[in-house]
């Protein structure tokens, strides 16, 4: 899919951004552990329009959502995590969004799950190239690392990922 620009001169590039890949930054989010994956998109898309003038490079803007949506989930895992440990507060338990629930099947059910128990690096990677089919170039440039950490992030997730759903069964 081709990168969309956001238009500086008015609001219906960023309109047409927004319509073309917000589900898709919500899923993404969703993937990625987020809690609140609807208020991650929309939060990223809020400092891309804060920041739209700023991008270097104007076809960037949905590498820019995604690096922001990374960041955010991260940031929001980690402040769920020390709240926790401060409070000593069970975690809250899991109630299913819409988007969880149409991905509901028992088989994507056992694969989030798996995903989820992988460590951070891991499964933003298999998100990242797997879900979001991204290469190992942009995958590497949304999470700061470089090609070869990707490659090596990629092939331990799939070889946990493997030998979660291989005990599974």
């Amino acid at each position: 899919m081709m990168p969309m620009a956001v238009d500086e001169a008015s609001d219906g590039g960023y309109a047409e951004l927004f319509d073309a890949h917000f589900w898709g930054l919500v899923r993404f989010a969703r993937l990625l552990g987020a809690d609140d994956p609807e208020d991650v998109a929309q939060e990223a898309f809020v400092r891309l329009h804060r920041k739209q003038r700023a991008l270097r490079d104007p076809n960037a803007s949905l590498a820019y959502l995604r690096t922001t949506v990374c960041n955010l989930t991260r940031n929001r895992l980690r402040h769920l995590g020390v709240a926790r440990r401060r409070s000593h507060l069970a975690p809250p338990q899991d109630v299913a969004s819409a988007e969880a629930s149409a991905v509901g099947r028992e088989s994507v059910r056992e694969l989030i799950a798996a995903l989820g128990g992988l460590p951070r690096r891991q499964r933003e990677t298999l998100v990242l190239r797997y879900w979001l089919d991204l290469t190992e170039r942009e995958a590497a440039e949304v999470l700061g690392v470089g090609i070869g950490t990707v490659k090596t992030h990629a092939a331990r997730g799939i070889a946990a990922l493997g030998r979660t759903l291989g005990e599974a069964r």
